[in-house]
């Protein structure tokens, strides 16, 4: 299996697209902080489309954590309604476009396409309808639905940081506590079962799907 090192690629901004505010933590926090805490952090762009009132204070609150090393960080909250995002899908595309004129990422953070939640899954299809000339990884949501595949991308992460990683998560979202799948055994349990897939030493990794690259 080829090894490429984060801190070895030229990654200066890093945009996140979460459709609920806890999407990225549980997605691609650990890689976050990989890569906040790396030799030389990116600057971040963070970008949350589904809130109220007391989602969005927990939004920034843990979005602030996980990018506290960063070179630099804009955190974006929409007020988008939670399940409704196809039927409100032209202004989410407008937020798209909106968007595309503001940043000029290295490398795109956002849903899998295959993801069975129809607001994921419309995120990460107007990431690849805005975005063309970007590295894209699509990262992995667990729930109920059972829709997760084979990924192809996988970035290990150590136990101190999936300890914090899954710490960070349970304590920013105080409003998700009473939800069976909110544990820190079903976080765990998917870091180990990628951390086996792609043999790392330290035993965890996240996992992602890249589509299209470019090598030469």
């Amino acid at each position: 299996m080829l090894t490429i090192r984060l801190d070895q690629l030229p990654i200066h901004h890093v945009l996140c697209l979460g459709a609920h505010c806890d999407d990225l933590e549980i997605g691609c926090g650990g890689t976050v902080l990989k890569l906040a805490e790396g030799r030389n952090p990116p600057a971040f762009t963070w970008v949350v489309f589904c809130s109220d009132a007391r989602r969005e204070a927990e939004a920034l609150r843990s979005a602030e954590t996980f990018l506290r090393q960063a070179s630099s960080s804009r955190i974006i909250i929409k007020k988008f309604r939670d399940g409704f995002l196809p039927y409100d899908g032209g202004q989410v595309k407008e937020a798209f476009e909106e968007l595309k004129g503001q940043v000029s990422p290295d490398l795109i953070l956002t849903h899998y396409r295959e993801d069975l939640h129809q607001d994921h899954r419309l995120i990460s299809e107007l990431t690849w309808n805005t975005f063309r000339d970007h590295l894209i990884l699509e990262y992995e949501v667990p729930k109920y639905d059972g829709d997760l595949g084979a990924p192809n991308v996988f970035v290990p992460l150590d136990e101190s940081l999936c300890r914090r990683r899954i710490e960070a998560i349970l304590t920013s979202f105080p409003s998700q506590s009473g939800k069976r799948w909110f544990s820190e055994e079903l976080f765990r349990s998917l870091l180990r079962l990628r951390g086996m897939e792609c043999n790392a030493t330290s035993n965890y990794a996240e996992a992602f799907y890249c589509r299209k690259a470019i090598v030469g």
